[in-house]
Parts: structure tokens; sequence; C-alpha cells
């Protein structure tokens, strides 16, 4: 082939291969090649969405995972900014939710059991006796089908059997997980089933808006639309009553860093050893307002979480180590990054006065999440 034909086509090739999906390194340096494998029969990879701005999301199958996502700062210049592993055998190998698609209950269901239609069901137990993040393997820890990638579209599929995990009825899970030009990283979420039973989703990713995932996250500002917290008892399981925020660290109602009381002599605090809770909303199902806004003023980053779901658990990374590396070799420590988990209340199924999670057949579980992404 001569050197003027290489260059007319070569364009072309890229166009195809960034239209079907088929990139093959990401710009957060990932390869696509360290993702495809086969785990249990079934297949694996690295999809790459991107929009029309430049934005990339780099997803895989495995556990419906947001691997990488780049967004810009003030100057233009775009950074990942969410916590991942560079291959498939380190989210293998080391158990961490880092962008996963939790399920088929995220949170803990105390004592691994719930009732439905005076019907007991007994669910698989961590080391505590609860189930929590719906048991192991979760969704987490699942190949999901792919249904079809366009440029910045994923559609994956997941059916739970019944009995997984001790839960009833065949649940067929549907997310698309779509790049819009607004800058927005939409999570749409569709279920049905054929047996009476619970399902409370979410997505885990880990995010750090500075674009340096070693730093720490406290000096970055927050914004929450809730004056309740879902109260723990000393054992971190939820009473089913909520506390107010007033006059205390977790009033995030008026802008403030997410560092500045984190470590006060407060008794929720201590249960935790910083924020891990689930805040109650105060416009619960309205996807039109945020429900959340994260602010990094140094890179001038700004994200808004918008959402049907009813609570938004915010977890500031506290268990985080410095170990195993991560991307590019970065060891995440303790505060590096901060998650915001949408979902219904732990323990619902076992707490009547709480938002129901009970789907029953010729039900539509329907959901969304929107990571929505700016500067100032």
């Amino acid at each position: 082939m001569n050197n003027r034909l290489f260059y007319i086509l070569l364009p072309v090739v890229l166009l195809y291969a960034c239209a079907s999906g088929r990139i093959t390194v990401s710009k957060s340096d990932l390869h696509t090649i360290d993702f495809e494998t086969s785990v249990e029969g079934k297949r694996t990879g690295l999809y790459i969405l991107r929009n029309a701005n430049g934005m990339e999301a780099a997803v895989t199958n495995y556990g419906a995972r947001i691997v990488s996502l780049l967004t810009p700062d003030r100057e233009g210049h775009f950074a990942d900014v969410v916590c991942g592993f560079d291959s498939l055998a380190d989210y293998r190998n080391y158990r961490q939710n880092y962008g996963a698609t939790v399920g088929r209950y995220i949170g803990r269901i105390l004592n691994a059991r719930f009732k439905i239609d005076s019907v007991t069901y007994h669910l698989s137990t961590g080391s505590n006796g609860h189930c929590s993040h719906g048991g192991f393997p979760g969704f987490a820890d699942r190949i999901w089908r792919v249904l079809s990638v366009r440029r910045n579209i994923l559609q994956l599929e997941y059916v739970s059997p019944d009995g997984e995990n001790g839960f009833p009825g065949t649940l067929t899970l549907q997310l698309r997980i779509s790049l819009d030009n607004k800058n927005s990283l939409c999570l749409d979420y569709r279920a049905t089933t054929d047996k009476p039973t619970v399902l409370n989703l979410s997505n885990h990713s880990f995010f750090n808006l500075t674009g340096d995932l070693s730093r720490a996250i406290t000096d970055e500002t927050l914004w929450i639309d809730a004056d309740s917290i879902a109260e723990y008892a000393p054992d971190k399981c939820v009473t089913g009553s909520f506390l107010p925020v007033k006059d205390t660290p977790f009033d995030f109602l008026s802008e403030r860093r997410i560092g500045e009381r984190i470590d006060e002599d407060n008794a929720q605090l201590k249960v935790t050893d910083g924020y891990d809770h689930t805040w109650k909303l105060r416009k619960p199902g309205n996807p039109v307002t945020p429900a959340a806004i994260i602010h990094d003023r140094q890179s001038g980053r700004r994200m808004e979480i918008f959402t049907t779901e009813p609570g938004i658990h915010i977890y500031t990374a506290n268990g985080l180590k410095g170990r195993p590396a991560g991307k590019k070799g970065i060891g995440y420590p303790r505060r590096s990054a901060v998650c915001f988990e949408t979902m219904h209340f732990a323990d619902s199924p076992n707490k009547p006065h709480l938002p129901s999670t009970l789907l029953r057949p010729g039900e539509e579980f329907r959901s969304q999440t929107v990571f929505r992404f700016g500067v100032e």
C-alpha cells in the first residue's frame, strides 16, 4: 500500500474502530487486551465510550464496572477521576468494589433473612452474620452480557438465577451506560422478576475530582440535599431511625469542605471512622434537581449527582490503605476518594416503614443515576 492511500484509509479505520467500541488503547492508557479473557466460559472485555467534548469512560462487563472516567479541568486538561485497576486480573485478585454495579441488594440485610408473603428467605452471610452487598459472589463479580455497544452507549444484561445467594426469583437486569454531550455519565437500570423478590442496586465508583488519585479528597467541597441520615448502632447495623443533620458534622446543606468536621468527636463518625452513611434526600425520586454536588476548587472540576433513588450513601474511603496498587501503580491512600451510592436504605425488607424494595412479577424496576461534570 502506498503512503498516500494509507493516510486516506487511516481515519476511516479509526472511525470504524471508535464507532464499534473496538478502541485498543484508552486515553487513560488502559489496554483493552488486558481485559480480554474468559471467566467461567464467558468472555470479558473493556469498552470505550466517548462524547463530542472529549470525555471518555472505560467500562468492563466484569461486574459492569466503570474502570476510568476522563473529565476536563478549567484549563481543558483531561484526567481520570475514578479509582480502579489496569487489568481484569487485578479486579479478580483483589476484592474491591471499584466502579462496580452492586446487587442484588447493596447495603446490609440484617441477620441475612427477610420475609415476603409470610415466606422466610435465608441469604448468604459474611463474617458478621449479615448479608452485605448481596453476598458473594454478587453482581460485581459476575460477567454481564454485552447487548450492544456504540460510540457513547453500552448496554449490558445480567440474569440472576432464582436462589442466587438465597434471593428468590430469576431476575433479568439491564443496565444502559451512556456518556452524553452534556458531560453526563448516565446509568439507567431496568429489571423484571418471575417471583417476588427485593432489589436495591447502585454503582460503587470511587471519585477523586482532583485528577490525582493519590491525593486526599478532604479539601473538596460537598453539598447534599438532605436533612437526616440513617442511624447506625455501634455495630454498624442500621436501627431504622433517622437522625437530623442540623448542628452535626453531617450537615452539608451549606457547601463546605469534606474534611472540615470529619474527625470530630461524634458517635456516628466513631462507628465508621469517617463518613460512611446514607443521607435521606429531601426530594426523593426527583431526577431533575441535584441530590449532591462535589467541587474541587483547585482543578475547577464539579460533579452533580442526580437520582430517582430516595437515599445517597456517601463513603469517604476510610478503609483504603495504599495497597494493592491500582492504575498506573498508584496505591490509593486513606480518604483519597469518595463514593456516591444512590440507593434505597439498608435492611428495608425487614423495616416496613422504609421505602419498599419489593419487586413482583409483572412489575418493572426502573432507576436512574446521573453524574454530570462541569467546571468552575
